[in-house]
């Protein structure tokens, strides 16, 4: 219980210090888990928005795989990215394989499907509610686009942070693709599979409380923004 107590009061100095190796921990991992979301963002709500609005052959299976991929898991991206990144893969030659550019490639993985699938969920729903006026308004296919879009953009935030929140907590994907490597791809939860691991509790338990600070806060601002979309839209 003692050496508890004090692997807890380290982990708790570390954070009050800002501790150079936690900050720089911290700051990759925002770095990756962000890039991730924006890529994720930028491809998954128009990608979601078209599959409400259009219909073409496979439209159904694309949207029950987006559904899927919602929920899978970070091993099996990882172990794709790993596969395409590695030597023999078709992109060995890019040399990407254990950088934090591997790492953001399988978070947006991870978090495409959420934010095309929910985006598409918006989208459609808008489209029931709004489609007759913007026929009558001939509003072209683009414009219809834009317009739900922008006007499902509080719902359309909540999904991204959604996303980021997924992307910050998960391991599996960023260990196998970046490697762990000490100054290079560790992130907030490679370092704490890695130190709890060695029996190094102080610094997990400080990237720890850090963590749960920071999804705390990814989830308290998913809600905040729900509950100020509810009263404009109220």
């Amino acid at each position: 219980m003692s050496d508890l107590s004090q692997a807890l009061s380290l982990a708790l100095e570390l954070v009050v210090t800002l501790d150079p190796q936690m900050l720089g921990i911290v700051r990759l991992s925002v770095l990756v888990s962000g890039s991730a979301v924006l890529l994720a963002a930028l491809i998954g709500l128009p990608l979601g928005a078209v599959l409400a609005l259009s219909a073409f052959p496979g439209r159904g299976a694309l949207v029950v795989m987006l559904n899927a991929f919602m929920g899978l898991p970070p091993v099996v991206v990882g172990l794709g990215v790993y596969l395409l990144l590695s030597r023999a893969g078709p992109l060995g030659e890019a040399g990407l394989l254990f950088t934090p550019a591997a790492m953001v490639v399988a978070q947006t993985l991870l978090v495409l499907p959420i934010v095309a699938a929910l985006s598409r969920q918006v989208v459609a729903d808008l489209w029931e509610e709004y489609g007759e006026q913007l026929r009558s308004l001939g509003v072209s296919g683009l414009g219809r686009m834009a317009t739900l879009l922008w006007d499902g953009r509080f719902s359309l935030l909540t999904a991204v942070l959604a996303g980021f929140g997924r992307a910050a907590a998960e391991v599996g994907a960023v260990m196998i693709v970046g490697g762990n490597i000490k100054g290079v791809t560790r992130t907030m939860t490679t370092t704490i599979a890695l130190e709890t691991s060695k029996g190094d509790l102080a610094l997990a338990l400080g990237l720890g409380l850090i963590l749960i600070a920071l999804v705390t806060g990814v989830n308290a601002a998913v809600f905040l923004v729900g509950q100020w979309a509810r009263r404009r839209m109220g």
